[in-house]
């Protein structure tokens, strides 16, 4: 009878936690990534790969939403949109405070749970009301890619900023002279983002100034034509150059040893872990009890072979 009894016990036990997983899985949570990133931006495709893929893994439904130009003002009427479509959560960057930060504070105010993701810092993200930060604190990494700079013997440099619209990449530059010991000044240029126009530009910034001694790119989209650049200035190989972010020709730069380092966000993670961590709240009520610093990381010549696996995919 004891052994029965206890088989029901089990049994009961069993069927329980199988409903309370059905019930969590078929909640019907939906979240909406909503980036600065415009079309033309391939390094996003991994932000794609990571939300898609933490979406199936927790059975959630989600959706990556981005102006096509990179607009920052329709960005935030993107945000705007995606909180009157009620999702359960909202994960978005925060490119520009001033642009974004009334839009995110709105879609808080109307019940809408929000995680900060890729730009912004930790401090801004509790002033718009979210619930975390994940990402990569921008100057930190700037800073920190200087000193590793200056300890090479770099004393100045060319930061090639394809998105200068957004305050965050300017803390990248700002964080690399500022870990230099030197003056930003008129070291930072407006590449735009044609791959034409950028080659272009730091061909003539490098004529006019031909005692650079290095070259920081802030991810794949000037980091690419700043090669082809430098492989037509004869430059590649000789002048000190570093670059935010990873990608195949960055990879391809590194093992060629014309690129010394990349530094790696881990943008996977940026997208991956905001859903995990909103599924587990809303269907539990756990959270993290502190923000999540992605990056940065260094990755070189040594360490490249799972990077260069997934570069583009999850790296």
């Amino acid at each position: 009878m004891k052994k029965m009894f206890k088989s029901l016990l089990v049994a009961s036990a069993l069927a329980a936690a199988s409903l309370t997983g059905i019930s969590a899985s078929a909640a019907g949570e939906r979240y909406v990534l909503v980036s600065h990133a415009p079309d033309s931006d391939s390094w996003w495709n991994t932000i794609k790969n990571g939300i898609a893929l933490a979406g199936k893994q927790m059975d959630v439904e989600v959706e990556y939403r981005n102006p096509p130009t990179g607009d920052l003002a329709d960005m935030a009427r993107i945000i705007e949109q995606a909180a009157a479509s009620n999702p359960n959560g909202i994960i978005t960057t925060l490119a520009d405070y001033d642009v974004l930060s009334g839009p995110i504070k709105a879609a808080v105010a109307s019940g809408v749970d929000v995680i900060i993701m890729n730009s912004g810092t930790p401090d801004q993200a509790r002033e718009v009301g979210a619930l975390m930060y994940v990402g990569q604190p921008e100057y930190d990494a700037g800073y920190a890619a200087g000193l590793r700079a200056k300890g090479d013997g770099v004393k100045s440099f060319l930061c090639v900023n394809h998105y200068i619209n957004s305050p965050s990449s300017t803390e990248r530059c700002k964080g690399f002279a500022d870990g230099l010991g030197i003056d930003l000044g008129n070291q930072m240029i407006d590449s735009g983002q044609d791959p034409g126009e950028i080659k272009n530009k730091v061909l003539a910034y490098l004529d006019a100034n031909p005692k650079t001694d290095a070259v920081l790119t802030l991810g794949p989209t000037s980091a690419d034509p700043t090669l082809l650049a430098l492989k037509e200035n004869g430059m590649a190989g000789d002048i000190y150059f570093g670059t935010f972010d990873l990608g195949s020709e960055i990879v391809k730069g590194i093992k060629a040893d014309v690129i010394q380092w990349g530094i790696d966000q881990q943008p996977f993670l940026q997208a991956y872990l905001p859903v995990v961590v909103l599924s587990n709240y809303h269907r539990y009520g756990v959270l993290p009890g502190n923000n999540i610093n992605s990056g940065p990381g260094f990755v070189t010549k040594s360490g490249l072979t799972l990077v260069e696996k997934f570069a583009g995919e999850y790296r």
